[in-house]
């Protein structure tokens, strides 16, 4: 299954019991690099900017997560942990002992679990613009979880999702498997998070769903972490796609993609 020249991508579907999760391998060589998207988004909608840069030196296994994209909700309710589990089982169905993680957002959570769960398969881990406390968010984020409605969500991140799944009721049903996930958010112990053994890295753009102070309390609470703050918000430091006119970020997922490498490469 691995990719065997320069440039060329892979894609599929791997079977994972019930679920069918849809990856892409792009690039080869090194330590092969995990991209997981944030919620409500696919690959192209989070990585759409980032994903080749990451590939022009290492092998990169993109994802989407159930509900999410081409992989298909198969009717039960997504967690963090029931995430990690898939993202290991991937790894072992395509044949690869150990990778580096790289989360962003709801895929920062799910890269906490990877290292708390399955740390055996994790080489270093990027948890990106994420918490692990609910008092990490900032102050207001939890505020409408309990009511909330399709209508509630960005029209243009909609529509960039629309991009890769065009059919709208998988789109409802992305959406309240993640809002149903955030209502019932339960916080890491400091001890779960101190439990984590690979090198890790805390990312996080200045104005950001987590608070500053957070982000440095997780780079302390996690042994050895490293702590990046760029400027920007939620995204934008990887470009993200539905960002309108500031999609692509000017030179911030270039930038990004080097900070990250420097982390993975030492």
């Amino acid at each position: 299954m691995r990719n065997e020249s320069q440039g060329k991508v892979t894609s599929g579907y791997a079977p994972l019991g019930d679920l069918k999760m849809y990856y892409e391998i792009h690039g080869q060589g090194g330590m092969p690099l995990v991209l997981i998207h944030g919620g409500g988004s696919t690959i192209p909608v989070t990585f759409g900017f980032t994903l080749e840069l990451f590939a022009s030196d290492r092998q990169v296994i993109a994802v989407e997560m159930p509900a999410h994209g081409r992989t298909r909700d198969i009717g039960e309710p997504t967690s963090f942990k029931q995430d990690a589990d898939y993202v290991a089982a991937l790894l072992k169905w395509l044949g690869i002992p150990k990778a580096d993680v790289f989360g962003f957002s709801n895929g920062g959570h799910t890269t906490i679990e990877i290292g708390i769960r399955h740390p055996g398969v994790v080489n270093k881990l990027v948890i990106a613009s994420a918490f692990y406390r609910r008092d990490g968010a900032f102050a207001g984020f939890w505020d409408g979880f309990e009511n909330a409605t399709l209508d509630m969500m960005p029209p243009e991140l909609k529509a960039a999702y629309l991009q890769t799944d065009p059919d709208p009721e998988r789109l409802q049903v992305m959406f309240d498997r993640d809002t149903a996930r955030m209502r019932e958010f339960k916080d890491w112990t400091d001890e779960e998070m101190g439990s984590i053994k690979a090198k890790t890295l805390v990312f996080s753009a200045q104005h950001d769903v987590n608070t500053l102070e957070h982000a440095l309390r997780m780079s302390k609470v996690i042994p050895g972490a490293e702590l990046v703050i760029v400027p920007g918000t939620h995204g934008s430091y990887l470009g993200e796609s539905f960002l309108g006119d500031n999609a692509g970020g000017g030179r911030m997922p270039e930038i990004t993609v080097a900070l990250v490498k420097e982390f993975l490469d030492k």
